[in-house]
């Protein structure tokens, strides 16, 4: 199986001082998703949880609702000349009388999850569930807490240091699923391709907290797997509050220590002060 890190010898230079040392690195490999064979898609992303990244694309793409349907996940041997397997090339079946999503143009970056779309229109989704009607409400200061939980639980970033973090925690800030990737719609995607696979969709009731900014495309993520409140770390864009809104998703931004900037879906948020106990 490919690493997730990978090391490389490198000069550290702070101020006068010159030293040769060994460095840890984000590991950052393609990965192609093909569907019955057919190529889909092509993600740049940080090797593990595979079956999981794959199967949350689908669920972001509106094709997938449910483990049962996907019929099968598999790596594809014979990737390389030698007829040798990279685990860079999956192929999902997906189970009789479920419609394939169209392919994109191109392949996915690190950096965007869209950049495929063939059109505009195209980027905004269909979700199977609606977020607006999730009673949860959440403690103030138990988002607060999340960040702190969310980086305790890196453990590739506290080796490379470049990767992002996504985390799914109950409404009480406990946490049920982390995933970290170079990039951050990876990191969601593996996420949502965890909660398919174990029968947790929709995602009701749950806390989407991530390392970085929060995007358009992270946002419809969110709805597209039914989680009612998503927090990040650093700053939302204007079109992602403009879909949390339109959604009734509670939104979340420069969550830091105990500030944070609520966007949308403020009546989520509790006072703590005023809890019931």
């Amino acid at each position: 199986m490919p690493r997730v890190t990978v090391k490389r010898r490198i000069l550290r230079v702070k101020e006068s001082a010159r030293v040769e040392r060994v460095d840890s690195l984000a590991a950052e490999e393609p990965l192609e998703i093909r569907l019955d064979g057919t190529p889909l898609t092509v993600t740049m992303r940080t090797p593990g949880d595979d079956f999981d990244l794959a199967a949350g694309f689908l669920v972001s793409e509106g094709a997938v609702g449910s483990a049962d349907d996907i019929a099968t996940i598999r790596y594809c041997a014979g990737a390389t000349a030698d007829g040798g397997n990279t685990y860079n090339v999956l192929d999902v079946r997906l189970a009789p009388g479920v419609p394939a999503p169209e392919p994109r143009n191109f392949y996915t970056t690190s950096s965007c999850g869209v950049c495929g779309k063939a059109s505009l229109e195209a980027v905004r989704t269909v979700a199977r569930w609606s977020v607006a009607d999730d009673p949860v409400e959440v403690a103030q200061t138990t988002v607060a807490s999340l960040p702190d939980r969310l980086r305790a639980a890196q453990r590739i970033f506290d080796r490379t240091g470049g990767l992002h973090a996504a985390g799914l925690f109950t409404a009480d800030g406990e946490p049920l699923c982390v995933r970290e990737d170079v990039g951050r719609h990876n990191a969601v995607d593996k996420l949502l391709g965890w909660a398919l696979r174990n029968g947790h969709l929709p995602l009701r009731g749950t806390v989407l907290t991530v390392s970085g900014r929060a995007s358009f495309e992270l946002v419809q993520k969110a709805v597209m797997g039914g989680v009612p409140v998503l927090a990040a770390v650093s700053a939302p864009s204007s079109l992602a509050v403009e879909l949390a809104a339109e959604e009734g998703l509670t939104l979340i931004g420069f969550l830091r220590g105990n500030s944070m900037n609520v966007y949308t879906g403020e009546p989520r948020l509790r006072d703590s002060a005023v809890v019931a106990v």
